[in-house]
């Protein structure tokens, strides 16, 4: 409740209750509303102890409001951006969201998208995203008022930050309706409401309209394409609902495939972006992929081909080329349907065919769906037959280089069709050197636009394959130089390319060595054995992935790592994890992928995308952790994210080398603060960790027993280690006592932790092995000092436990070691030791010597 004369005190000049809304004095209160707004937080927090008041601010609101419509001058519409921007802070919290919400905000947030203002529908659309983030029933409530239609509607607007922000809008109510459909149809507050799956599927129908609509932006239909990718598929394979991708196939999928088949700016079509096929190819192989049974997928080959064969048949020139443009979608996305596709009778020879016409938009569409159809090996092998002249003409003649440039990746594409393999050439001898060498000369053409550009990279993505190429490329640091620069542009679809460029350049694919007694069988079978290029060789690989360090790799990978686009997907991020592993092997490298910002790429790498490629980027998460201060390298609340990905290196499904190097990771993050043990507890690793111990491999059971001497110092460990009915304190007390040196300096500094921390552990030690006293003698007489004081300070704090340990202690051999201990050279050994032998002094278990000592 409201103090008396808190209203004058926290806005003077408040109106009566009995004047009329249109008074002077109510005009000029609402100004000063206006400006009250920028405090925005007070304001709200007045109004909301006050709730007798929000009725005459509503009033106020709406009559000022429409003031400044009618107005329209610069100095009465400040005001009213500085008031809408307020809003959007204010929206941010629940309480001013709700607020906002129950004051009629939704409608006057209307009439500001409706003044086609980009200033004040930005701020709208922004306080909207905070009325409805995580509110099922609110988002529910607005999109009534608002229309689906109508928001919907705003994707495709010119601005591109209005359009932006309402995908935002709709990504934050897709959220709470598929939240809702989880938890039964009720809001935040527990009220009843309309059924969400309902609502979910209207604004997903929008959202298909909106893709052929003439008139809607590229961006606009760019950002619908994405908000389609990340919102049909299930986020898990587990989930056995894949009802909503069956229904976007029936109802969109030809909508689909009328923005994968359309070109960039032809007259007559639909506007689109250079992204617009990429993304419309991502978002159909992610509806293929969310497929569960062969009935379904034969449904998805069936509505392809229908679509492609309507256009293909009867409809002349342009038809057929609008079905090979969406072949070629096919073919970048799901591409088992555009390899039935091209089989359809008649496709193959029309494009073949039209690689001759002297129309330049004909060869474009024809070079790009024969690129694309050769990346199956029996088609590859078709085309290299009876294409490659046919390629090599185009290259040598033609006069456009957009026609040159598609040519010649043709060629590097048939030509690295044997991969790797060094006894594979399709080409004569020098060959592919000069197609690479052609390739870096237009990637360094700042003359050509992005677009062009990008085929070039493409080239060098199959091209690097050759060793020879690896070689030459990495020495060109224009080439380097140009192939960084494209990838921070806005050229999106350029990113997979310039992965596998680095990814064949640092040879970070998956390569085992064959086993030589199956190399000789498989000779003596006379079968075909493949060969590693000599060039191929570790210390070459060395030398290249320093070359790309120093040309800025690093930089270059964080900026596509930040990309919000769909044309990163998890194929292409798993690309990325396997680069930065290769960069961060040795040791002496990793402080610049650090410097770079290489380690803050590496965590959104390893919590989303393929599980090879989070696997991937967590062992480099690992690396880097295990040589530099993780305080240093992973700043702030960053280090806690870390965890996560270094847990799961701890799965049995990873390799040895995997688990040991996140133990060793968890074994520094561990030594840092309470607040990181507790993280690693939360994430459950402690039983994995202790599963380690028992590990046949001396590396990974020392490494085991390292972290859990550092989870020692929490209470939870500790209450573990204290509850009776198990070994874990035993496994302590036989470590202390191995041959491996590090593994007994671990296990007695975790025996010397707890039972510093808990007394209650010292009277168990002689109950859980026959050989403690040989064990504690053992360590006490070790040559190696950090052995000598964990074992003096695992005695000093039997001793102070109890009188009886004290006791069974100074019978032994025990009170000599200590003797001389106490009198060598001062250090932390000598005083524990001392304390020892004072402490059984009090106890009147021993006397001191004449001299006192």
């Amino acid at each position: 409740m409201c103090e008396p004369g808190a209203q004058e005190q926290s806005f003077p000049g408040g109106p009566a209750e009995h004047r009329r809304p249109d008074s002077g004095e109510v005009v000029c209160w609402a100004d000063n509303l206006y400006t009250l707004l920028e405090g925005g937080r007070q304001t709200l927090q007045w109004y909301g102890t006050c709730p007798q008041r929000m009725p005459k601010w509503n009033r106020c609101f709406r009559y000022c409001w429409t003031r400044k419509k009618k107005a329209l001058r610069k100095s009465r519409r400040l005001p009213l951006m500085q008031a809408s921007q307020n809003l959007v802070v204010l929206a941010r919290e629940d309480a001013g969201a709700e607020k906002i919400f129950r004051s009629n905000g939704v409608q006057l947030l209307q009439r500001l998208l409706d003044t086609g203002e980009p200033d004040l529908m930005l701020a709208a659309l922004r306080t909207l995203v905070g009325i409805c983030s995580e509110h099922q029933s609110r988002t529910v409530a607005t999109l009534s008022v608002l229309g689906t239609r109508r928001v919907v509607s705003i994707l495709g607007v010119e601005n591109q930050a209005v359009s932006l922000a309402a995908c935002h809008l709709l990504q934050v109510m897709f959220d709470a309706l598929k939240e809702g459909v989880k938890k039964g149809f009720r809001g935040k507050e527990g009220a009843i409401i309309v059924d969400p799956a309902r609502e979910l599927k209207v604004l997903i129908s929008n959202l298909l309209e909106l893709l052929t609509e003439v008139g809607v932006s590229g961006q606009g239909r760019d950002n619908a394409l994405t908000l389609l990718i990340k919102v049909v598929p299930r986020k898990s394979p587990k989930d056995p609902n894949n009802s909503l991708t069956l229904w976007v196939i029936d109802q969109g999928l030809k909508k689909i495939l009328e923005v994968g088949g359309s070109v960039q700016d032809p007259p007559g079509e639909l506007t689109v972006t250079a992204n617009s096929r990429m993304s419309a190819s991502i978002l159909l192989s992610k509806l293929f992929d969310d497929l569960r049974c062969d009935a379904e997928r034969e449904n998805f080959h069936r509505l392809c081909e229908n679509y492609i064969k309507s256009w293909f048949e009867g409809q002349g020139l342009a038809g057929k080329l609008r079905a090979i443009q969406t072949v070629s979608c096919l073919l970048q996305g799901p591409c088992d349907a555009g390899n039935r596709a091209l089989e359809l009778n008649g496709v193959m020879e029309s494009v073949i065919a039209l690689c001759a016409s002297e129309q330049e938009e004909e060869q474009l569409v024809a070079v790009e769906a024969l690129i694309h159809a050769a990346g199956k090996a029996k088609r590859a092998s078709f085309i290299t037959a009876n294409g490659v002249s046919l390629l090599k003409d185009l290259y040598k003649r033609s006069e456009k280089d957009r026609i040159r440039i598609r040519a010649l990746v043709g060629l590097c594409k048939l030509g690295s069709a044997g991969g790797t393999d060094f006894s594979m050439k399709q080409f004569a001898e020098g060959s592919t050197l000069k197609l690479a060498k052609q390739c870096r000369k237009w990637l360094c053409n700042d003359q050509m636009d992005a677009g062009t550009r990008r085929w070039a990279v493409e080239g060098l993505a199959y091209l690097t394959f050759d060793a020879d190429v690896k070689e030459e490329f990495v020495e060109d640091e224009a080439a380097l130089k140009a192939l960084f620069q494209l990838s921070k542009s806005e050229e999106r679809s350029v990113l997979f390319a310039v992965a596998s460029a680095l990814v064949n350049c640092t040879n970070s694919y998956d390569y085992e060595e064959p086993d030589p007694k199956m190399v000789e069988l498989a000779k003596y079978a006379k079968q075909h054995v493949p060969e590693q290029h000599p060039k191929d060789k570790p210390s070459f690989v060395r030398a290249r992935v320093k070359k790309l360090l120093a040309a800025g790799v690093v930089s270059a990978m964080t900026c596509m790592v930040k990309t919000e686009s769909p044309v990163l997907t998890s194929s292409c991020r798993e690309l990325l994890s396997r680069v930065f592993l290769a960069l961060v092997e040795e040791v002496e490298d990793r402080g610049t992928v650090v410097a770079q910002g290489g380690g803050k790429a590496l965590i959104p790498l390893a919590l989303e995308g393929t599980d090879v490629g989070q696997t991937k980027a967590a062992q480099a998460l690992a690396k880097l952790t295990i040589t530099s201060n993780p305080e240093m390298t992973f700043p702030g609340e960053r280090i806690y994210e870390v965890v996560r990905p270094l847990v799961s290196l701890l799965h049995l499904n990873c390799s040895g080398l995997q688990n040991f190097e996140a133990l060793m990771a968890l074994t520094n993050l561990a030594g840092i603060s309470e607040r990181l043990r507790q993280k690693i507890l939360k994430e459950k690793a402690v039983p994995m960790i202790e599963g380690y111990m028992f590990e046949e491999h001396e590396m990974i059971r020392r490494a085991a027993t390292e972290c859990m001497c550092n989870l020692a110092m929490s209470k939870e460990v500790q209450d573990l280690f204290e509850a009776t009915g198990n070994d874990r304190l035993k496994l302590l007390v036989l470590y202390s006592g191995e041959d491996d040196e590090l593994l007994r300096r671990a296990a007695a500094g975790g025996l010397a932790m707890l039972t510093s921390m808990r007394p209650s552990l010292c009277s168990r030690i002689p109950q859980v092995t026959t050989h403690w006293l040989e064990i504690l003698q053992a360590l006490l007489l070790s040559p190696n000092q950090e052995l000598q004081h964990r074992g003096a300070v695992v005695v000093l704090n039997m001793v102070e436990a109890s009188r009886e340990m004290a006791s069974t202690l100074m019978e032994s051999e025990v009170l000599e070691i200590l003797s001389v201990l106490a009198k060598g050279k001062e250090g932390p050994v000598a005083r524990a030791a001392a304390a020892s032998l004072g402490k059984a002094v009090e106890y009147g278990l021993i006397k001191p010597s004449q001299d006192g000592e």
